[in-house]
């Protein structure tokens, strides 16, 4: 075993711990309630948890199996991401071809790139290439009916759900001097970061919160990301010792990254309430759809894979 899988089985290890402190109090909340009777919140929560048992043990196993098992989770979450999203878009017959291309080419192809590590291809093949052949696609069937919302809508989700998604196990192939293969734990240190200060923002907010960010849009409070942002910071110097950056540069990162993510919360959360949905799926119980788990990190992956790449890699 490598120490790189030594270090993502103590951190799998304490999140699990972690996990099974929160289902150990979910389950004394439920012992508490009268019997044959339930409380909604209380079941809701167990939900989340167990939801999050599955998220944790599917992202180690793949982090420990190796790259190819991560970029196959990643393409996985991006399909299921780009058909929630898809769903909610405008779209006619004459688009039927430029999907089938979007969900069976483009982003297999992006992930190819990935895994071929060619930073070239990855990083201009949707904003250019599938940005300039799937109008052309749709033109050709000469339907002009809101030609361009239909365009850009799918485009959108090109861009959101699979590119800026697939920056994360792009963090893998980034030369990083003096981490050697470690690039695992790269992904490691984002997604915990982001992920907790989003829980933090998530409580704090509802417990402190005064002042909304945006009224009528979100409950986001300025207290809570604060909070949120505060904590991503503080984990971030914690987890310093699995990231190249040091304990400051490891703080300023994670505060950027959950900084991205927070505002691509209010992005989506503003697409589902044009949409008039509260959730984009329900295959998640309790968390709703793959959107809803990757809002986040789709505005923080390419901030946090460019910024990595900018100042410590080759």
């Amino acid at each position: 075993m490598s120490e790189t899988d030594g270090d993502i089985l103590l951190l799998s290890l304490g999140v699990a711990g972690l996990l099974m402190a929160l289902t150990f109090f979910g389950e004394v909340l439920r012992a508490r309630q009268p019997e044959g009777a339930t409380d909604p919140a209380v079941e809701t929560y167990m939900m989340r948890i167990h939801s999050w048992w599955a998220m944790v043990i599917l992202l180690a196993l793949a982090l420990l199996i190796g790259f190819p098992a991560v970029l196959a989770l990643f393409a996985f979450a991006s399909f299921a991401a780009l058909r929630e999203f898809l769903t909610y878009a405008n779209k006619r017959q004459a688009d039927h071809l430029s999907l089938a291309l979007a969900f069976f080419a483009v982003l297999p192809l992006q992930y190819v790139f990935v895994g071929i590590r060619h930073e070239g291809l990855f990083g201009t093949f949707i904003p250019v290439y599938a940005f300039l052949l799937l109008p052309v696609v749709s033109a050709l069937r000469g339907d002009p009916e809101a030609f361009l919302v239909r365009v850009a809508e799918t485009q959108w989700g090109l861009m959101t759900a699979v590119y800026c998604a697939s920056h994360v196990p792009a963090l893998m192939i980034l030369d990083i001097p003096g981490y050697g293969q470690r690039g695992p734990l790269l992904i490691v240190f984002f997604v915990m970061v982001v992920q907790v200060g989003d829980l933090v923002e998530y409580a704090a907010g509802r417990r402190i919160g005064r002042r909304t960010i945006a009224p009528g849009l979100s409950p986001k409070t300025w207290e809570g990301v604060a909070a949120g942002l505060a904590s991503a910071a503080l984990l971030g110097g914690g987890l310093a010792w699995i990231s190249p950056f040091g304990l400051f540069g490891a703080m300023a990162m994670a505060a950027a990254a959950f900084a991205a993510g927070t505002a691509g919360n209010l992005v989506f959360t503003a697409i589902k309430r044009d949409r008039g949905v509260k959730d984009w799926s329900h295959l998640i119980p309790g968390q709703g759809g793959f959107m809803e788990q990757l809002d986040s990190v789709i505005f923080a992956a390419p901030v946090f894979f460019h910024l990595t790449g900018a100042i410590w890699a080759v």
